[in-house]
């Protein structure tokens, strides 16, 4: 009887998936010791984690087998149903090179027995399967973890924007540092930054930002809320260190920075002081960019901003409240800041005049000659003035 080629390899074939079959189980054994003495992150595994690894490699082994029998039928690799035998937590406890280590490690134990697994003749047969089979499956791993990838980048955008809105509505409460904390943020001080998002893809922006915080060492979450970019930054040794790689990044417009704060837990006041300012800005078109928020604490209040208000009434008022200085300072501004017109109304030398606003100066960090600086001040006596009246 005459044999056609084709019904040898069909043969040889069935013959070495007979032998794969009945070997099944000794090379998943035989894989799972393998990676305990070869792969150290392995070994450092949960015995969970380890379980669900053996089961990733025993349904390779299974695929692999399941697919050889009928490989000559054009049946394509099973290569991305291996993945789901694991839960997707363990795809966040192994990396795709560690999946490509396993892998690697269980093609040398296949590698290793060809020539008894083989039925004679087909030892080349089972190495060309066992390389398309394995090059699938890298590709496989590529996918499943760019997927991954995708979904959980996703997420994190939500949750990026969610700490974003909440900080800024000042809804800070315990799920905010568990949010934070599954982004990785660990950073402190935190500065927030309020602007106007640019006409670039919002979260292309942010993607670079955060980028090179990353490489600065610094931790960062932005969101864009309508035609606002805020912008929180954590880990910087100083406000103008924050700002600096931010800055380029916003669209046209003033940008404000708010006060640095301890954490993110408060990062709240700093963002309500940003957004407020940035809302203000419009009242000082010479600002520059960036600006404090602490420098805009007149037009703030004049917008209504109650923090700012309290704030200067704090700051500028009670300090000079039932002092020479209250007077003088009052007298001054109304005088259009001329020192000697000063004196005249009060009574005194203008050298106590002199001493006076520097005392002043010294009080509220404001300096009354300064065009800027005493428009504060004014703004601040009027609001504690009212602030007096409302009392009474």
């Amino acid at each position: 009887m005459t044999w056609h080629p084709r019904d040898v390899n069909d043969r040889v074939r069935e013959d070495t998936a007979r032998r794969l079959e009945r070997a099944m189980g000794s090379l998943g054994t035989a894989a799972m010791t393998r990676m305990d003495d070869r792969l150290p992150w392995y070994r450092a595994l949960s015995a969970e984690d380890r379980s669900w690894v053996g089961l990733v490699a025993q349904a390779g082994i299974a695929a692999f087998v399941e697919w050889f029998q009928h490989a000559d039928e054009g049946r394509p690799t099973p290569s991305i149903e291996i993945f789901g035998t694991a839960p997707r937590e363990l795809k966040r406890s192994v990396s795709l090179q560690q999946t490509v280590d396993l892998v690697r490690v269980v093609v040398e134990v296949v590698e290793a027995e060809v020539q008894e697994l083989a039925a004679p003749g087909g030892e080349e047969l089972l190495r060309q399967a066992m390389l398309r089979y394995t090059r699938d499956v890298a590709f496989a791993a590529a996918h499943v973890y760019a997927r991954e990838a995708e979904v959980r980048g996703a997420w994190d955008a939500r949750l990026e924007a969610l700490i974003v809105d909440a900080l800024v509505r000042g809804e800070v409460d315990d799920g905010l540092h568990s949010w934070a904390a599954a982004l990785g943020w660990t950073s402190s001080p935190v500065v927030v930054l309020a602007g106007y998002a640019p006409d670039v893809d919002p979260q292309t922006v942010i993607d670079g930002m955060r980028d090179k915080g990353r490489r600065l060492g610094q931790d960062l979450l932005a969101g864009v809320q309508g035609d606002r970019l805020i912008v929180i930054v954590g880990g910087a040794d100083s406000i103008k260190d924050a700002a600096r790689h931010v800055v380029p990044r916003f669209g046209p417009g003033p940008i404000v920075i708010g006060p640095e704060v301890p954490d993110l837990h408060a990062a709240a006041r700093s963002a309500r002081a940003a957004t407020a300012g940035l809302r203000a800005a419009t009242g000082w078109p010479d600002a520059p960019r960036p600006v404090l928020a602490e420098d805009l604490l007149a037009e703030r209040a004049i917008d209504g901003d109650d923090d700012a208000r309290v704030q200067l009434i704090e700051n500028v008022y009670k300090p000079l409240e039932g002092t020479p200085l209250l007077d003088t300072l009052a007298t001054y501004l109304e005088q259009g800041t001329s020192l000697e017109a000063t004196a005249r109304l009060l009574f005194v030398h203008p050298n106590t005049v002199r001493y006076r606003l520097k005392k002043i100066t010294e009080l509220t960090g404001y300096l009354p000659t300064e065009g800027r600086s005493a428009f504060t001040l004014q703004v601040g006596l009027i609001l504690g003035r009212l602030s007096r009246a409302t009392v009474t």
